[in-house]
């Protein structure tokens, strides 16, 4: 054993020895309890980030802990490879989108593989490769044969610099989710997934996760939006027709004083003109603009008869409700505002006060009340008044009671090349014909020329184009749009489940580990990518493909790393090298030392993991980006804690250096022969044992955990064998230590267990059991207060009854001048720790 720990000549080497023995690789094995661990997959942009190091080191932690207690632990890892970067370089670079993505793989898989985490590359999914990307296909075609699969034209969430289109999920604050530009709507033709058939279900679901963070389940049932309301028919003055309107507050219907319609509306169309309707289709649901139409049209109010306007608007949405509402405007801000803008009328029918009266508004009153003006329904509260007059609507034939839900269907079409193509033919003879099962995969074609100048490639490539028409035989063309790349993740766990060379629906394989035990990843999925394989996961259930419903039993959401920023007034954003002592190190002026906040390229507030890697190993990265917060927290960068970290993975190697002659020390602990000195170190390991499994096993507490591995370390460093007996403690204290630092550091962890005459890899070692009796305290600290404050710190036995507890804190002399002269009137004990006298 060498005296100097060299990281990277160990982490080499046992990565080899890992690779060489297949020591991750996992098969099922029924005398075993399964435990399937998985991180997020990431997108191949080239390299690592420090959020990816923590996000894995996470799970790694998780996998090798779960595989020491005794579970068979499935712990894969692949690619997120379709999507717009890699369709971005190949414009900017020259470079093809596959060779460019297939490169960054290996790139990030060798980085990976270099920090030490124990996947079972076997399994290893890309998105972008056919031999997956068929799966998507054929899911497809079932979700089309079983109606989820639909097209329609529709007005779409347009961005203008990625060019394509938008799932709702993917709008935040009206921008891109990805670049950040402001999202536009544009009416086109698009493929869309039912999801809304399943809203009920996905709602009702999130009361199942028990083992994810109430904050995600919160976002997803807000995002679902159910609410319960009424359709009532507003008939169109002078017309057979109807204008069916959905309100969550029928309690307000006597106060509609106009009527909306969405720009998208059958009926806009025929009231208005192109022309008329264009400036609103430009912003169709901008709720920030609040622009509309008057049509020359009236509806009346079912419930008064009264004649009321109709404008086309543009914050009404076709894909909410029925594309119509009643506008009230004394009871609804966005009314209020449109009404004054246009001179309509605001009827006050809610009162505050039981017999509150009416009175001038200068913004909407939008909370229940007490209904006025609303007659025979006049003094009911709100909440009765909803129920009433949703029956009186149903018992006249005017309307029903409903359930809404502000989740929209998932439109998946994107005018993208770098995704999977969806697999429809149109015919002019056949109209949109499926691909054939037997057809599959259709292949994305490589011989594309990227322009530049928007709109996919697909639609230049003939060769892929122009087909024949599997029903008829007769000329035909491909859809050139392909899937949004959220369809690729939405799956792929599923597909983890079974071995590259195995079909992806093996029953056997996907019921042997699904649903995932442990999943790991950012908040920032919550209702893109969590929902999405929520959804997906019960429509596979009702393929027949599995019996599960819920994709996910535990989720982590892991914080993100931060670090402060550096700004130079003339080179802008600066990297942490690029600011030597407050200066900038390209011009010498100062430097405006920002905020903590989270890694970005754009701030260049980065760490390079592999400079980090190289100059102080990956175990030292590892064990910082553990012990450094707890995992659900932002960890905010610290250069001294890595040296930290340094430091003590270097004592322990001292450690064990030093005690290498007692460290195999075996045989039985004589008990009773125990010194002072080897009973405490006993005690302490036993003591660490129990509090780094019990803070792994509660919400994976990794810096307590390690906290307390630290301080086993303190307990080792100075003790000195004097006996056999010393030696067999120290022994246990030196193997226990190893065993539980291992799933943090587990290449040094592996060359010191070998260095300590161990020939099994410590990772087939059993975790090891604590003692309670072994691990009780002799000696506990006891704090005395009177009347509130701290007036002694005694040393007790352990296990003092209150009664001796009392009476040893009035007998010492620290005590006994506060208590003197005055009436006794309480003493409370508390866990034989604290002895609280009130003395008066």
């Amino acid at each position: 054993m060498k005296e100097r720990y060299e990281s990277k000549e160990v982490e080499l080497k046992w990565q080899r020895i890992w690779a060489d023995t297949g020591a991750h690789n996992t098969d099922t094995d029924p005398s075993k309890p399964a435990f399937y661990c998985l991180e997020m997959f990431p997108y191949p942009s080239g390299k690592i980030h420090m959020g990816h190091v923590r996000n894995y080191a996470i799970g790694d932690v998780i996998a090798r802990y779960k595989k020491m207690r005794g579970f068979n632990v499935l712990h894969p890892m692949g690619w997120d490879s379709f999507g717009m970067p890699a369709e971005n370089a190949a414009i900017k670079n020259k470079v093809h989108p596959t060779k460019w993505t297939y490169e960054n793989i290996e790139s990030m898989k060798a980085q990976l593989n270099r920090m030490g985490f124990s996947y079972d590359w076997r399994r290893e999914v890309t998105t972008c490769s056919p031999a997956y990307y068929k799966w998507n296909q054929w899911l497809f075609l079932k979700f089309l044969e079983k109606g989820l699969a639909y097209k329609k034209r529709s007005f779409v969430n347009w961005c203008g610099s990625c060019e394509t289109v938008l799932a709702n999920e993917q709008v935040i604050d009206n921008k891109c989710w990805r670049c950040d530009s402001v999202v536009v709507q544009k009416e086109l033709e698009q493929w869309f997934f039912r999801i809304t058939g399943y809203a009920e279900e996905l709602l009702k679901g999130c009361d199942e996760l028990k083992g994810w963070p109430e904050r995600v389940v919160a976002m997803q049932k807000n995002w679902i939006g159910r609410s319960e309301g009424v359709e009532a028919d507003f008939a169109i003055d002078g017309s057979d027709e109807k204008i069916r309107i959905y309100t969550t507050r029928p309690d307000t219907l006597f106060g509609a004083t106009f009527l909306c319609i969405a720009a998208a509306h059958p009926l806009a169309a025929k009231f208005l003109s192109e022309d008329k309707l264009s400036g609103l289709k430009a912003i169709y649901g901008d709720v920030e603009q609040k622009e509309g139409v008057f049509t020359g049209k009236y509806a009346i109010n079912p419930v008064n008869n009264e004649k009321i306007p109709i404008y086309a608007a543009n914050f009404v949405l076709m894909e909410y409700g029925t594309g119509a509402i009643m506008s009230v405007p004394a009871h609804d801000q966005r009314d209020f505002e449109f009404a004054k803008k246009y001179g309509l009328p605001v009827r006050v029918v809610i009162v505050q006060e039981k017999d509150g009266k009416p009175s001038e508004l200068k913004e909407a009153f939008e909370d229940d009340g007490y209904l006025v003006g609303s007659g025979e329904f006049s003094g009911l509260s709100s909440s009765d008044a909803r129920k009433k007059i949703g029956k009186f609507l149903e018992g006249k034939g005017l309307g029903k009671v409903t359930v809404n839900y502000k989740l929209r269907d998932w439109g998946v079409s994107r005018q993208r090349y770098w995704g999977t193509p969806i697999p429809i033919i149109y015919c002019e003879k056949c109209g949109v014909v499926p691909v054939p099962e037997k057809d599959l995969p259709v292949i994305l074609p490589e011989d594309v020329v990227f322009s530049g100048k928007g709109g996919s490639p697909l639609l230049d490539a003939s060769e892929f184009l122009n087909v024949k028409c599997p029903s008829c035989g007769g000329s035909a063309r491909r859809e050139t749009d392909t899937m949004d790349t959220f369809v690729d993740s939405s799956w792929y766990f599923v597909r983890y489940c079974s071995k590259k060379d195995e079909h992806p629906f093996t029953k056997e394989n996907i019921n042997a580990w699904m649903p995932v035990h442990q999943y790991i990843g950012g908040i920032e999925h919550a209702v893109l990518h969590l929902l999405y394989s929520r959804f997906f996961t019960r429509v596979m259930r009702d393929l027949g493909l599995f019996g599960f419903g819920e994709p996910f039993e535990n989720l982590l959401t892991q914080g993100m790393v931060c670090k402060e920023t550096y700004k130079c007034a003339e080179h802008e954003w600066l990297f942490p090298e690029e600011a030597k002592d407050g200066k900038c190190v390209h011009c010498g002026k100062e430097v405006e030392k920002g905020r903590v906040e989270k890694m970005s390229k754009s701030k260049k507030n980065v760490i390079d993991p592999d400079a980090l890697i190289n100059r102080y190993g990956a175990d030292t990265i590892r064990l910082f980006s553990l012990f450094a917060a707890p995992p659900e927290k932002d960890l905010e960068w610290s250069d001294q804690g890595v040296e930290g970290a340094s430091r003590f993975l270097n004592r322990i190697w001292s450690i064990i250096n030093k005690n290498s002659s007692s460290a195999s020390a075996v045989g039985q602990i004589d008990m009773k022969a125990l010194s002072p000195q080897s009973a405490g170190l006993l005690r302490k390991t036993h003591q660490t044992i129990r509090k780094v499994t019990v803070d792994i096993d509660r919400e994976y507490h990794f810096n307590t955990a390690i906290a307390a591995l630290m301080e086993l370390i303190n307990e080792i460093n100075p003790f000195a064998p004097a006996s056999e007996d010393d030696k067999r403690v120290l022994a246990f204290s030196l193997r226990s230590m190893l065993l539980m630092i291992a799933p943090f550091t587990p290449h040094m962890a592996e060359e010191l267990w070998e260095a300590m005459g161990q020939k099994q890899s410590i990772f087939s070692e059993a975790w090891p059991q604590w003692d309670d009796e072994l691990a009780k305290e002799n000696e506990v600290e006891l704090v005395v207060q009177i009347n509130g404050k701290v007036r002694a710190k005694l040393s007790a036995p352990a296990g003092l009854s209150d009664d001796a507890a009392s009476k040893m804190a009035l007998d010492d002399e620290r005590v006994k001048p506060f208590v003197e002269g005055k009436e006794i009137k309480k003493i409370v004990v508390v866990k034989g720790r604290l002895v609280n006298i009130v003395a008066v």
